[in-house]
């Protein structure tokens, strides 16, 4: 059954294209400011080309991650949400907050912590968003008929990322603690409870797209949190190598960092697993290929390309280098970019009531964008590995590896090139399904 409060999430889904088309702009600044074609220096420069594209990252995925609340949610516990005109509200808020942050990057008012730079003032602006956010969410679910497995690892994975946001508005004036606290809340999120708002948009999908039963499905779900929880938490100490903190955090780090692949090839088996036991028969092939992208792409990008590096004896001479940028495009874009377009892919036809389904744009949208992320990954990676090389083992400076390597980011702007090919046919997929109706949704 479908609820009419669930048109809300169409919103939710749009302001995040929107989001990711800037941050594929800002993308391209910065692949042609490696190359030597700096033009746009003087209005954008790198430093901020990069701000605005790693938090533009973060907010076009937050505001997905609410729209597949926004709908999952209702349906989950059948129940319509306790507000709408207060979700549209904290819409416009958070769309508010990316704008002023832009802005704000662009005359260089920043707080400079990577992925957390937007101003403080704004700080309290989101903070009272996810509450907005979380009031809705919980109060829908307290009022539902039913509580599942699946809305409560979706509901626990969001109301914690609202916690571990927390940590990152203190300040500190010594650098380590500073980096200490900031990492609570980026590698607690990417590499813990965002897996579990993952795991709770793919088990969703996997329950309507295969039609193998709940109970299956939520069981792995247990499997999925507890692998979460065991690695992620201390792996956070991957990041503590050589920041001053202490020399413990080595063989912590070390440890559980290896683990993490773990909770991926966990979520990867679970939805081959699902898909092999299921029926097979959902006419929506285009949201099966994004469901099951996410599970196999995630495990290469964030499980594998993270094991790669994430070693002491390794990461003290990739830290910092364009290998990490290799490892993190792939990781974002496999376990989390993918699982909202997945879910925007499943969503749209039940919003819109148009079953348009397994159009040649759809298939070239997954395929071209899938590859040029994969071509993109490799040249990060040949890149990395000579700079890590020419900078670490010979010591040459950085200016010049710098322009040694410029000649892979021909072949990145190419493949970045197919990927946004690729992003704009599923834009123009997403707009051809028009506008959600109370007739499409009441309908079914």
């Amino acid at each position: 059954m479908k609820y009419k409060s669930q048109k809300v999430a169409y919103w939710f889904f749009a302001l995040s294209m929107l989001l990711l088309c800037l941050q594929i702009v800002y993308g391209f600044i910065m692949g042609f400011a490696h190359m030597g074609f700096d033009g746009l220096h003087e209005i954008t420069p790198f430093n901020t080309a990069r701000a605005v594209h790693t938090n533009l990252l973060v907010v076009w995925l937050l505001s997905g991650f609410m729209g597949a609340a926004y709908y999952i949610i209702p349906e989950e516990a059948q129940n319509e949400l306790v507000s709408v005109k207060l979700a549209y509200i904290q819409l416009i808020t958070l769309a508010l907050v990316g704008v002023v942050a832009i802005v704000g990057y662009h005359f260089n008012y920043w707080e400079g912590r990577k992925f957390l730079e937007i101003p403080r003032p704004l700080d309290w602006l989101v903070v009272i968003n996810v509450l907005t956010f979380l009031g809705i969410i919980l109060v829908t679910l307290f009022k539902g008929k039913q509580r599942t497995t699946t809305s409560l690892v979706l509901t626990m994975g969001l109301v914690f990322a609202a916690l571990l946001y927390l940590p990152g508005m203190i300040w500190f004036d010594n650098q380590t603690l500073d980096s200490f606290f900031r990492w609570w809340v980026v590698h607690l999120w990417v590499e813990g409870v965002w897996e579990l708002i993952m795991g709770g948009i793919l088990a969703f999908l996997l329950i309507k797209i295969t039609g193998v039963d709940r109970e299956v499905i939520e069981k792995w779900l247990y499997v999925i949190v507890g692998l979460t929880f065991i690695s992620g938490i201390l792996g956070t100490g991957h990041h503590y190598y050589y920041i001053g903190a202490g020399k413990m955090w080595l063989i912590i780090g070390g440890i559980f960092s290896a683990l993490e692949p773990l909770a991926f090839l966990a979520m990867a088996l679970f939805a081959v697993g699902m898909y092999r036991k299921g029926e097979k028969k959902h006419p929506n092939k285009i949201a099966l290929n994004w469901t099951l992208g996410t599970a196999i792409v995630s495990f290469v990008g964030a499980g594998l390309l993270g094991l790669a590096h994430t070693l002491p004896q390794v990461n003290m001479y990739t830290h910092g280098t364009l290998v990490t940028a290799m490892h993190g495009h792939l990781a974002f874009w496999g376990a989390y970019a993918m699982i909202v377009l997945a879910i925007i892919s499943y969503t749209m036809p039940n919003l819109t009531g148009r079953k348009l389904y397994d159009s040649t744009a759809g298939q070239l949208a997954f395929w071209l964008s899938n590859i040029g992320m994969l071509g993109m990954t490799v040249a990060f990676g040949v890149a990395g590995v000579a700079q890590v090389y020419m900078e670490r083992v010979m010591g040459v400076e950085f200016g010049v590896v710098q322009d040694e390597i410029a000649i892979h980011f021909g072949t990145l702007i190419i493949c970045a090139t197919m990927f946004t090919t690729g992003i704009g046919f599923y834009i123009y997929e997403f707009i051809k399904y028009g506008r959600p109706s109370d007739e499409a949704l009441t309908s079914q």
